[in-house]
């Protein structure tokens, strides 16, 4: 058999592979789509296709109904929808990230210390400042949450351990926890910060403006851009320290880069909606079902699947108590214990 027979198999499987791929991320751009145009339709009042096009093109209008339309789709359920997908994609990326640079299949970002340490930052800034009003204390939660990483990461490369993936998440697990009783200790003192940190700790994405959402995308942004330019390295380093160094890999600004683009994603995310647990630790599993290790492909999809299940679950969160709310935060918290129960059936089912 010649050459030329055995590889064309390889190329055309290589091929099919990437044209899966290709298709799967498409049908979920697709799918954040459609999951957004429901998130303007559903609410404590329910508006059809129409009335929401109205409400976000339509200029003002004296009849009173539609005006109203156009004030609810354009300053409560758009701005809303736009921090459901920025902070979705932020979280399943940053999952998948911390997932790869630990080498750890049960991390989530909060392993880097940054949902404690914007918590931390939030109360402490209320208490002293008084601060109340989101657009002042998201800038401090997002301080909060890269000096909490910064601190992690520089525990984490000291010592005879410095840059091996269990120190790292046992250094993030002792500031997380330093941090948590710190926060409520400060809590506690304070009636106003207990009640701003009550509600912040659910994990929102509503009542938001576009004047946080801004700046919040922006930081995403260089966030991702971080996270494409490390993905061959990050496909590397998870063959192993030595193997990835014998292939050229600078190790340390490799691992040093991730972390601070995980901490920008995660940061600016956790500052804008609040900790939300588990989306990130859920997606990236999901999406390594559906791609396998490469992380060229992973984070990508880990991404859009974090966009897809945040809206869905803040669609939920209004649906079930209407006309109240759940916050999207606990709805992602129900879905991740079973989640959890499936990942450990899953593993004694495969070692039985």
């Amino acid at each position: 058999m010649s050459t030329t027979a055995v590889e064309r198999p390889r190329t055309g499987g290589v091929a099919v592979t990437r044209r899966r791929r290709v298709t799967g991320l498409a049908a979920l751009a697709v799918t954040v789509l459609v999951v957004g145009a429901l998130s303007l339709m559903v609410g404590a009042r329910s508006l059809n296709p129409g009335e929401v096009w109205h409400g976000l093109f339509a200029g003002p209008e004296a009849d009173q109904r539609l005006s109203d339309i156009r004030l609810i789709v354009r300053t409560v359920r758009v701005p809303r929808t736009v921090l459901g997908i920025v902070a979705g994609i932020a979280l399943g990326v940053g999952g998948a990230l911390i997932q790869g640079y630990t080498r750890n299949p049960i991390a989530d970002t909060g392993l880097v210390g940054v949902n404690a340490g914007a918590s931390f930052a939030v109360v402490s800034v209320i208490a002293v400042f008084g601060l109340t009003d989101p657009l002042q204390y998201v800038w401090f939660g997002f301080l909060g949450s890269a000096v909490a990483g910064v601190v992690v990461f520089g525990l984490a490369s000291i010592g005879r351990g410095a840059g091996n993936p269990l120190t790292l998440a046992l250094a993030g697990q002792g500031v997380t926890v330093f941090l948590a009783a710190m926060t409520t200790a400060v809590a506690l003192s304070d009636v106003k910060s207990l009640n701003v940190l009550r509600f912040w700790n659910a994990g929102s994405v509503a009542g938001i403006g576009f004047d946080v959402i801004r700046p919040v995308t922006a930081f995403v942004a260089v966030g991702l851009v971080l996270a494409a330019v490390m993905l061959p390295s990050l496909n590397l380093l998870n063959l192993g320290d030595d193997v990835a160094r014998g292939l050229g890999v600078n190790i340390a600004r490799s691992r040093t880069i991730g972390i601070v683009a995980v901490t920008l994603l995660a940061g600016a995310a956790t500052a804008a909606c609040g900790p939300i647990a588990f989306l990130g630790l859920m997606v990236a599993h999901v999406a390594r079902y559906l791609t396998g290790p490469d992380y060229r492909w992973l984070v990508p999809y880990a991404g859009l699947l974090g966009a897809v299940v945040l809206l869905v679950c803040d669609i939920v969160g209004r649906l079930v108590v209407r006309p109240g709310e759940l916050d999207a935060g606990v709805v992602v918290s129900l879905l991740g214990a079973p989640f959890f129960a499936v990942l450990v059936w899953r593993g004694k089912f495969r070692s039985a």
